[in-house]
């Protein structure tokens, strides 16, 4: 097969992928999300080894 056949099919492939995920994802509330600075910070886990007692 040719690379530009390739390449081009590659690239609708993907550009159709991410317009499917887009029409089919819930809209992302950008209020809602807690800065990027702010991971990690803020209350214990209620799950798993990091709410075990000391």
């Amino acid at each position: 097969m040719n690379t530009t056949v390739l390449r081009s099919t590659f690239w609708v492939l993907l550009v159709a992928f991410i317009a499917w995920d887009y029409v089919h994802s819930q809209p992302v509330d950008l209020r809602y999300e807690a800065p990027l600075i702010a991971a990690g910070s803020g209350q214990h886990a209620s799950g798993g080894h990091c709410s075990m007692p000391d």
